[in-house]
């Protein structure tokens, strides 16, 4: 009279075998016997727009149960149809994976060429060269003589400052002493306020 204590479900193993073989086989004969392409998908390449960050900053919105998901608090990204609430976290989005695929493009970056190194080098080197030539000897001299001057000028503000700070001191001690010989604490009201 003992019974059964095993509650667990048995599989038929050779059954779900045969289940997962046929469907292979349909797959398969689904594509006609051609392998499946993997997707093709553009290597990285640098963005053409400008990330607008600072368009709400400071904005207040009403945001209502019917308001659209793109006017949302946040930044909404039309490409994958999400809101991230903050610009790192949008950032991040639109630097990531994710939001790559969606635009069609993979992780990978393309490699450059000699070539294209050596093409690089050029253009940065007569940027330098241009900057370089811009600077002009006679503007620099300019420039420093006017911060000479400003320099100057706020020196001798500081010292008319000075003075007129010295000039008061001497007055009210003055004042004090004058009053000292007269008797009196001071020159100010004795009235009392109610």
């Amino acid at each position: 009279m003992t019974k059964n204590l095993d509650f667990r479900r048995k599989w038929d193993k050779d059954e779900y075998e045969k289940l997962a073989e046929k469907r292979l086989t349909e797959e398969r004969e689904k594509k006609d016997g051609k392998p499946a392409q993997p997707v093709k998908r553009e290597l990285l390449r640098h963005r053409d727009y400008k990330v607008d960050l600072e368009s709400k900053l400071g904005k207040t919105i009403v945001i209502t149960k019917t308001t659209p998901q793109s006017e949302m608090g946040g930044y909404y990204c039309n490409v994958c149809d999400c809101v991230v609430k903050d610009s790192i976290n949008f950032l991040d989005h639109i630097n990531g994976k994710k939001h790559q695929r969606n635009l069609g493009m993979s992780m990978r970056v393309e490699r450059s060429t000699l070539d294209q190194v050596k093409k690089r080098f050029e253009v940065n080197k007569k940027k330098m060269e241009e900057k370089q030539k811009d600077y002009d000897f006679e503007e620099r001299m300019k420039e420093l003589r006017e911060e000479e001057e400003k320099a100057k000028a706020y020196k001798k503000e500081k010292q008319r400052e000075k003075k007129r700070r010295a000039e008061e001191d001497l007055t009210f001690e003055e004042d004090d002493e004058m009053a000292a010989v007269m008797g009196f604490s001071g020159f100010g009201s004795t009235k009392k306020s109610h």
